[in-house]
């Protein structure tokens, strides 16, 4: 009998994409009031729910501790990590990004972004200046590499030229407006996130990452945010670009983005993605789309943690999981994980669930 491969051999496997023993299981993002959720099945010494910008140093390593012993208590194949940007706070629920992007805070969800530091085509030579990654931004991966140790995958998330760039602008849709009225900032905006983004790429191969998580949602339930033709003008040059300096690299790369992403998934296939996240439910089929990526690209994700991880059973859950299975993962190519991340709402036990499922009908060959 083979020996049994690493979480890290699993999961480079399937996103060459090839056939490992079985499905990697991977969690792109877990929260903070989900950490202690999840950690009180595992010990009983838990911190406070409180927002990362509120934390002091040594509460945030308490809480990477315990996400680190969360996942080597379930067993998870790929860890994630996040690039890190520090936020200090300027209001009662507003904190300011240190290049100058303000958010308003949320406890269901990511900030949001309500002011931006570029306002029109004057302010990109400061921002360019001012727009280097930091060590500091990478200490989360170091620390949990370290922590973890190799045996498993190190995915880094970093925000893509969409998603940075709306942020500078302080909202999506001034950029979604900008493709239209201001195209020369867009796509300046565009260059100089693209240059931030190969240099993250480059600090988290040395420090250790073997996957980069490009964040950045392009689309909503039902369609793209911007039209084909733009996605094709603004960004797809980008993104190879990216996609290019992290293979020099040696990494990985997978694209992430909720909701409807067919009308570019062949551009994406172009610019060269080595994996497709999270193939929400509600948007996409996850059978179909496997069937479109075989033999180029992997998929990732498909459990839908809006409803079913929320409010379903732990039955239903294992059922879900294991007929996803059944349809994605034939022939090697598929990582399991949520349709998005392990957020507040998502029940513990039904997160648990999941991951003892996949583990229970994810070894190769794939029975039906």
């Amino acid at each position: 009998m083979a020996e049994a491969m690493t979480g890290r051999e699993r999961t480079l496997k399937a996103l060459e994409p090839g056939q490992p023993d079985r499905v990697p299981i991977f969690e792109m993002g877990i929260n903070e009031a989900s950490i202690v959720n999840l950690g009180k099945h595992f010990t009983d010494e838990v911190p406070q729910i409180k927002h990362i910008t509120d934390m002091s140093l040594e509460e945030v390593i308490q809480y990477m501790e315990l996400l680190c012993l969360i996942l080597r208590e379930l067993g998870n194949d790929g860890v994630s990590t996040v690039f890190v940007i520090g936020k200090q706070r300027v209001g009662e629920d507003l904190v300011r990004d240190k290049y100058g992007t303000t958010y308003r805070l949320s406890h269901v969800g990511e900030p949001i972004a309500m002011d931006g530091p570029v306002r029109g085509p004057e302010d990109l030579g400061p921002i360019t200046d001012l727009l280097q990654p930091d060590p500091a931004d990478f200490l989360m991966l170091r620390y949990v590499i370290d922590r973890m140790g190799t045996d498993v995958a190190h995915f880094f998330s970093i925000p893509g030229p969409f998603r940075f760039s709306w942020q500078l602008r302080g909202a999506m849709e001034r950029l979604l407006l900008d493709y239209m009225l201001s195209p020369d900032l867009a796509l300046e905006l565009a260059r100089i996130t693209t240059r931030f983004c190969n240099a993250a790429v480059g600090m988290a191969a040395e420090a250790g990452a073997d996957v980069v998580v490009l964040e950045g949602d392009l689309s909503f339930n039902t369609n793209t945010l911007m039209s084909p033709d733009q996605y094709r003008r603004f960004l797809k040059p980008f993104h190879s670009e990216v996609v290019r300096s992290a293979h020099e690299q040696g990494l990985k790369i997978i694209k992430h983005s909720d909701g409807n992403l067919w009308p570019i998934l062949d551009d994406l296939l172009e610019a060269g993605f080595d994996g497709i996240h999270p193939i929400q439910p509600q948007s996409m089929d996850i059978k179909e789309v496997k069937a479109h990526l075989t033999g180029r690209a992997a998929v990732l994700g498909n459990i839908d943690c809006s409803f079913l991880l929320p409010f379903g059973s732990e039955q239903e859950v294992e059922e879900t999981v294991r007929t996803t299975i059944r349809d994605a993962a034939p022939g090697g190519g598929y990582i399991i994980s949520s349709s998005n991340s392990i957020h507040p709402g998502v029940k513990p036990e039904n997160y648990i669930a999941m991951v003892k499922a996949a583990r229970r009908y994810g070894a190769y060959p794939i029975g039906t």
